[in-house]
């Protein structure tokens, strides 16, 4: 006893000690693409988990329409002790020769059965029109999973640029920030020489704690961003996330309309699934008017009857039958209809999306138009911002102006910034944009 518990004494330095990196792990190095990657396996995006469940389930779907095409085996085994009353079956009192007559009660006496039965249908042509829709059932689920992967890559990739983006407000705050401060330190200087003033300090210090409060909000924005990264990307929300890339401008090859509509037309996903649903509805319509033609089937079935298994005789059935539909009180016209109104709304449904998709695509290359021009201005408003303030900084500190020029021009340098961060913004969700609308953004961001 006394062993075993200076053993566990041993050990529990070492357990701790062992558990101690898991515990104290480094944050996630995470790169736009590593973010993308997380999302799409298969533990991560909640909506792939489901597409994928929906390609499941039309599989299912599907060997289910097979079946009724598959031969249907059945065994049965079975042995029954009967009495009947033949009086109750009609059967009145019979004479027989030699005078007997035949009793009104038959019984008790057993039959025992050992049977095999199998159906198999020759000739189904709506099992076959519903077996081919379920199969374009399955491309249509196969599609919308992939479409699911693009719209999670889209999100998270959003996700991504959004905390980008705070984190570049955030540097341009502090940067505001020490700039204030160097501001306030340079008028209090002035005012210690005798050439500046009590106000100027003080519009100073204005100006210092308008910037703090500015760095405030800006780290609260990007703690909110993290965390929707981290949702988008299905991983706890206590996960240390160090991004890897930045905000940064770059370009993209001159599209044309027509360009980006054919390259939409072959490669969205969302698109090619809707146009697998109106095939399966198509095909689920021909299906329903092919119920009105006959269907041709064989059955058979072998086994061993008798009083008990040591007496059975070998018996069998096997045969042809032809079924054709006459009348069953409209339901197959019914059916008809419905399947008919199902076919007429995936048509509009794909007109509708095609409309959507070149609209998508017209405000995604427009939007990438307006933030090229949006960024050329950012750019060279922040040089001729930060020529301003560098100029007013030097006339005040030469006397020739007082402190509020120079908090004119870091006003217009803090607006200049945030002009710039947000071209760049708008620039890059531009391009994600025109990637979704033409279904190459998964492409795009490897």
């Amino acid at each position: 006893m006394k062993k075993s518990v200076v053993a566990l004494l041993v050990m529990i330095p070492a357990l701790c000690v062992a558990a101690e990196p898991t515990a104290d792990r480094g944050p996630l190095h995470l790169s736009l693409k590593r973010a993308v990657e997380l999302a799409l396996s298969p533990e991560g995006s909640t909506r792939i988990q489901l597409a994928q469940e929906l390609v499941r389930q039309a599989k299912a779907r599907s060997e289910q329409a097979r079946a009724a095409l598959l031969p249907d085996l059945e065994g049965y085994v079975g042995e029954q002790n009967m009495v009947r009353n033949l009086q109750n079956q009609g059967i009145n009192e019979i004479h027989l020769p030699f005078g007997l007559t035949l009793p009104s009660q038959v019984g008790p006496y057993s039959v025992f059965d050992v049977r095999a039965t199998a159906t198999q249908s020759i000739l189904d042509l709506s099992s076959i029109r519903r077996l081919q829709a379920s199969h374009r059932a399955i491309d249509a689920s196969k599609e919308e999973l992939s479409n699911a992967d693009d719209q999670v890559a889209s999100v998270v990739a959003k996700a991504y640029l959004e905390a980008l983006r705070s984190e570049a407000q955030l540097s341009a705050v502090q940067a505001d920030v020490a700039l204030a401060e160097a501001v306030l330190k340079q008028a209090q200087n002035q005012k210690t020489a005798g050439t500046g003033t009590g106000i100027e300090v003080t519009r100073a210090k204005v100006q210092l704690s308008h910037d703090k409060q500015r760095l405030l909000v800006a780290e609260n924005d990007r703690r909110r961003a993290r965390l929707q990264l981290l949702r988008a990307m299905g991983l706890r929300l206590d996960t240390e996330l160090e991004l890897s890339d930045q905000l940064t401008y770059s370009p993209v090859d001159t599209t044309s309309f027509e360009q980006a509509k054919q390259e939409a037309d072959q490669q969205r996903a969302d698109l090619k699934a809707q146009e697998s649903r109106q095939e399966t509805a198509r095909l689920n319509a021909s299906a329903a008017k092919l119920e009105r033609v006959p269907t041709l089937a064989a059955y058979a079935d072998y086994g061993t009857t008798g009083p008990g298994y040591y007496a059975a005789l070998p018996t069998r059935t096997y045969g042809l039958y032809l079924k054709v539909p006459v009348f069953d009180g409209f339901r197959r016209d019914a059916r008809r209809e419905e399947v008919q109104s199902l076919l007429r709304q995936e048509r509009v449904r794909t007109d509708d999306m095609k409309e959507q998709i070149d609209l998508e695509i017209q405000l995604a290359l427009d939007g990438l138009h307006s933030a090229e021009e949006q960024l050329a201005v950012a750019e060279d408003g922040l040089k001729l911002a930060e020529a301003e303030l560098t100029q007013a900084r030097r006339r005040y500190e030469a006397g020739v102006s007082n402190g509020l020029e120079v908090t004119d021009a870091q006003t217009r340098l803090a607006r200049a910034r945030q002009n710039r961060i947000a071209a760049l913004f708008n620039h890059n969700l531009a391009r994600l944009d025109l990637g979704q609308a033409t279904g190459t953004i998964r492409r795009m961001l490897e």
